[in-house]
């Protein structure tokens, strides 16, 4: 049961985990978790199954595997997680490196765009589906969940302003949006005004990315995967790893 059910976890690109005893009088005991439906599969002791599950919950969010403590017990959670979904909604040249390298990362990519000459599968061979339209024309094509990445690429307000409330009613994990710094206040100010939270537009990186000096596409593209590998995880302050204490590498198991 509990490999049929890793098993469903993945075919289904379901975000879960797999829970196992490592210490304790149960050492060996197994359970499946499904992020939305909680114990899918096997079994743990009734006393810390609510505790695992909010802790699994909360690592998986974050995509990140630990072995925790509960009393005399110490249970290893890890996180069974679908690939990522970069959504890029306007074809220009930033967008061609961005895709390619979200692809090598690991990403289901998605390009949109309404002007069909710049958005071809020949622009951009390593996005999974290029779709040629205005926003609100995709709405019913592109799924926006909490495994989505969204960058706006386009100045065009015709394209930001039906992506960012589309984006902002959803659960997405990221949303970067292209321009400048007066550009980015603009923005701000505007959507303020209409009547969003200063926790809605909190959600927006824009500028998007870290800064790190680029100059080029490829450049700028790899500060906006910085930031989106950033965000992904919850972690790292996005400073030179020179001179810093912390571990390079987050642990990925601690007891």
């Amino acid at each position: 049961m509990v490999i049929e059910a890793l098993n469903t976890l993945v075919a289904e690109e379901r975000l879960g985990a797999l829970a196992t005893m490592v210490e304790g009088p149960e050492i060996g005991a197994k359970a499946v978790i499904d992020y939305d439906d909680g114990f899918v599969a096997g079994e743990l002791p009734a006393d810390v199954a609510d505790d695992v599950l909010a802790d699994a919950r909360s690592l998986m969010e974050e995509e990140q595997n630990r072995t925790l403590q509960y009393g005399d017990r110490a249970v290893f959670i890890e996180t069974v997680a679908p690939p990522p979904h970069l959504v890029v909604f306007g074809a220009v040249h930033i967008a061609q490196p961005l895709s390619t390298m979200a692809k090598q990362l690991g990403f289901h990519v998605t390009v949109s765009d309404a002007r069909g000459a710049f958005t071809t599968q020949e622009r951009f061979p390593d996005a999974d589906r290029v779709l040629v339209g205005w926003p609100d024309d995709l709405k019913d094509e592109i799924d926006l969940d909490r495994r989505t990445y969204v960058v706006l690429l386009s100045h065009d307000a015709r394209f930001e302003d039906p992506v960012l409330p589309w984006v902002l009613a959803s659960s997405v994990k990221y949303i970067g949006a292209m321009g400048s710094r007066k550009t980015s206040a603009a923005r701000v100010e505007r959507l303020l005004g209409e009547g969003y939270s200063d926790a809605d537009v909190a959600r927006i990186h824009g500028p998007v990315g870290l800064d790190i000096g680029a100059e080029t596409p490829s450049e700028t593209a790899i500060s906006i995967l910085a930031e989106i590998i950033q965000v992904r995880y919850g972690s790292g302050t996005g400073d030179s790893l020179r001179g810093t204490r912390s571990p390079i590498h987050p642990r990925r198991s601690e007891s």
